[in-house]
């Protein structure tokens, strides 16, 4: 009898372009936001929903979600990730949570808008 490989949390780096919307907590006169998150999952596209999820709960408009995978990819991929961020991912896994760790507004330059 073959025994079902167990699947198991982790972590994954997510980027999350948001747009605005009334009463959304955004600074007044930007255009949307960009956020780096954390989120646990069994899969990437598990922790993608629950991202998206909460951030509508939170009342903020998620429209592209980037996904750069989990610690051991990124290393992988020659990302250098400090102690702060490893601390940030940790909590994400052991709160089994999305924790937004940072949030960058966009305010339109750049965009081609008058």
């Amino acid at each position: 009898m073959t025994e079902k490989p167990s699947r198991r949390q982790q972590v994954y780096t997510l980027l999350v372009e948001v747009g605005r919307k009334p009463d959304d907590g955004l600074p007044e006169g930007a255009t949307g936001a960009g956020l780096m998150c954390y989120a646990s999952g069994i899969d990437e596209p598990e922790a993608v929903r629950e991202t998206v999820a909460v951030l509508k709960q939170a009342g903020l408009a998620p429209l592209d979600v980037t996904g750069y995978g989990t610690l051991a990819e990124r290393r992988d991929q020659g990302h250098e990730i400090g102690s702060e961020e490893e601390a940030l991912m940790a909590r994400a896994l052991a709160e089994n949570a999305v924790i937004v760790a940072q949030m960058e507004p966009f305010f339109g330059e750049g965009t081609g808008t008058a």
